[in-house]
């Protein structure tokens, strides 16, 4: 992954894990949200648990000068990577140990110190299988007879973002259908009939809704200067959609200018799943 801004020397990063080291890129990326001019190159090297994995991994951070980031559970290891780093002049910073320490003595045991627990195949994994699994055949409306079994239930005008908000709800392990709105045509009673503490309407912005669907029209080789992105006419469906959520008493949730984690985090909160 590259953040990039003209003009800037790109620096790196370079991310250790002995699992996946999605858990470090997840805490980097969050980190550097909050550095606006920034230029990084992550690099994510995953499985480290040999000593030879660590000289090769730490030679290559070297040649670039890098800030080193690592979680790794073995104690023996992550202490080797600390001392290279150090021994190379490389700015480090172990986020896991720390942690374990803190844990272990709060608990009164020792960590197990085994890799890849967290993305270990247990009950967790098969659910978040099972909800990706539903959330891909209920995507815009195609199995509204399985609606009941939804968790969540996301209901918008076109381009108000539910497929990839479904689809990020569905990896975290919700069981998630959407349901686009259409001028015109009734809305499927399976919705109409859902308890409304499950479903959220979705909004946007019209001036936003009005750039996205042109963008969408263009990338389709097609004439963006139809009813689908005209302003009025958007304006109108969302004004409808806002009367048609309210009346169903459904939560609602602004997706403009919203990362699809913030309209998620949003979207369990006002549905008191989080």
């Amino acid at each position: 992954m590259e953040q990039k801004l003209t003009g800037m020397a790109t620096k790196s990063i370079f991310l250790l894990s002995d699992a996946t080291g999605e858990t470090a890129e997840n805490l980097v990326n969050a980190a550097l949200t909050q550095f606006g001019d920034v230029s990084v190159q992550l690099n994510r090297i995953s499985n480290v648990r040999t000593k030879n994995h660590v000289y090769e991994a730490l030679d290559a951070a070297a040649t670039e000068h890098a800030l080193v980031i690592f979680t790794i559970v073995n104690r023996e290891l992550s202490r080797l990577v600390h001392d290279e780093c150090e021994a190379l002049g490389l700015t480090n910073v172990d986020i896991l140990t720390p942690t374990l320490l803190r844990c272990s003595e709060f608990l009164g045991q020792t960590p197990n110190e085994t890799p890849g627990l967290l993305h270990g195949v247990d009950d967790e994994y098969f659910r978040r299988i099972d909800a990706i699994e539903f959330t891909v055949r209920n995507d815009d409306g195609q199995e509204t007879r399985f609606l009941n079994n939804a968790d969540i239930v996301l209901v918008g005008v076109s381009r108000t973002s539910k497929t990839p908000l479904s689809i990020y709800l569905a990896h975290r392990g919700w069981k998630v259908a959407n349901i686009p709105l259409v001028s015109g045509i009734d809305p499927p009673q399976e919705l109409l009939q859902l308890e409304h503490k499950r479903v959220v309407g979705l909004l946007i912005n019209p001036e936003r809704l009005v750039e996205l669907r042109a963008s969408r029209l263009r990338n389709l080789g097609q004439d963006p200067r139809t009813a689908y992105a005209d302003f009025e006419q958007v304006e109108t469906e969302l004004k409808q959609a806002k009367t048609f959520f309210r009346k169903q008493k459904w939560a609602i949730v602004n997706v403009t200018g919203k990362a699809v984690e913030e309209t998620a985090n949003e979207v369990l909160i006002k549905l008191k799943l989080k």
